[in-house]
């Protein structure tokens, strides 16, 4: 039965929505992330596949556009009203139907929102509910034209927090922020990566049009394949070790470190393995080519030893548990021909599809992250090889955690120079200053960082 319709008999807590405000209750109070609370719940409750896509919907709808629907909610809460955090987000869970899925008749709505509130609370909370809902349904929502400051007017057209536009329109201008928040409310696409070890890119477009997928080729990644539905983990080309999940930016950082079959090469920050696997691609055992691979945590280590396993390249990876802030005594100097870090970092090129990653961010966060990528620099620049090659990147598009890192490691570095990094197609239009910066806009892609530093 589909959750589209009341039913009154059904256990309310077995439903979608009320299984989608828990979710949204966890992001909110634990920090955890809502695509691994949407799993879990998926397996856990058994949902029906609509059920799940309603859940899905919910979920990441109310966060993308939260500070959309606490806009259009202001108009019948008033703003010193204490209100519980799960009847805001039960609230903005149902304006986010009324607004965005017209498919789903306003009565249906309604009724669950209301049922909800009894279970969660009491008859009081319920009456308050259906009261701010109706009044909704009868009156309408506020304009956003009606907002005159430009900066909140973009702030609550695309729901991206005041801070943070103020801080895009600086960097990119205001027509550039325009188009990345928009972008950010168009739904993704899932991309994978083809073991070019084990079989070619039309070889698997192939295939996967035979499974049933509608798949094409990456437009930024030459091993990289598209697919606008469809889980890509579901086809037999991963279990077999043929395609891993990867994002198309994530794709371009294996050919920039420009990696020969008898490398050695470090991995500074590897966990999961994708780009850990995607470098192996290029190595030979035959010719004494190998990957280290660094994390802090062994659950880590033990997940990109079993990715390499999958995908058949793991005579070239070494797993290694730890903190690549601490290596000046495990590594002699000298003793890699590529590193790559792969920082971490704010994960803000992620928000279209982590939404939640850009209410939990402060600026003051920056500063922070700037001093682990400069520790993490500072302590693997020894360990290459005179002419090597050190790759730096970021799934962020945030200056201070890009520019302003690679700026800063090479005036105490003065043994390091910039080089444009290798790239093809048409990521090379996205090259200033030697550097690679892809916004969300820019592909319908992840944003994404990639500098290259070469040891003189």
């Amino acid at each position: 039965m589909s959750e589209e319709q009341p039913t009154g008999k059904r256990a309310i807590k077995k439903t979608s929505r009320f299984q989608a405000l828990q979710i949204l209750e966890k992001t909110e109070k634990s920090g955890s992330y809502s695509n691994l609370l949407l799993n879990e719940a998926i397996q856990k409750n058994n949902l029906t596949p609509a059920d799940a896509r309603l859940m899905t919907e919910l979920v990441y709808g109310v966060l993308q556009h939260k500070i959309t629907l606490d806009y259009y909610l202001s108009r019948f809460v008033k703003k010193n009203q204490k209100v519980d955090p799960w009847v805001s987000n039960l609230l903005r869970m149902s304006v986010y139907q009324m607004v965005y899925l017209e498919r789903i008749p306003s009565h249906a709505i309604l009724f669950e929102a209301v049922e909800i509130a009894k279970k969660r609370g009491h008859i009081g909370i319920s009456k308050f509910v259906n009261g701010i809902l109706r009044n909704a349904e009868r009156k309408g929502f506020p304009s956003v034209e009606d907002i005159e400051d430009p900066i909140e007017r973009l702030s609550v057209t695309y729901s991206l927090p005041k801070w943070l536009v103020e801080k895009f329109v600086h960097e990119i201008g205001y027509e550039e922020t325009e188009a990345l928040g928009e972008s950010l409310l168009m739904s993704s696409h899932s991309s994978a990566r083809v073991n070019r070890k084990l079989t070619t890119v039309q070889e698997a477009l192939d295939y996967m049009e035979e499974e049933g997928f509608y798949v094409r080729q990456s437009e930024l990644s030459t091993d990289g394949i598209v697919s606008d539905s469809g889980h890509f983990a579901s086809s037999e080309l991963f279990k077999n070790g043929k395609i891993t999940i990867q994002d198309e930016t994530s794709m371009l950082v294996a050919p920039a470190l420009q990696v020969e079959p008898h490398h050695q090469v470090l991995d500074a920050c590897a966990a999961p393995g994708g780009k850990t696997t995607h470098i192996a691609a290029y190595l030979s055992k035959e010719a004494g080519g190998k990957v280290t691979a660094l994390d802090l945590h062994k659950h880590k280590v033990k997940l990109i030893n079993e990715n390499a396993r999958r995908l058949q390249v793991d005579d070239v990876v070494e797993g290694l548990e730890q903190d690549a802030r601490k290596v000046k005594d495990v590594f002699e100097d000298e003793t890699f021909d590529r590193i790559l870090v792969d920082a971490p970092c704010s994960g803000l090129g992620l928000m279209r599809r982590k939404p939640d990653i850009k209410y939990t961010k402060r600026p003051e966060d920056f500063d922070q992250l700037h001093n682990i990528q400069m520790a993490i620099l500072n302590e693997v620049a020894p360990k290459l090889k005179s002419g090597g090659l050190l790759v730096y990147s970021t799934c962020t598009i945030i200056k201070e955690e890009n520019h302003q890192t690679v700026a800063a490691f090479l005036s105490q570095h003065p043994e390091f120079k910039k080089e444009d990094v290798f790239v093809e197609g048409p990521a090379k239009d996205c090259l200033e200053d030697n550097l690679l910066t892809i916004y969300p806009h820019h592909f319908d892609s992840d944003g994404f960082f990639i500098s290259a530093l070469r040891k003189k």
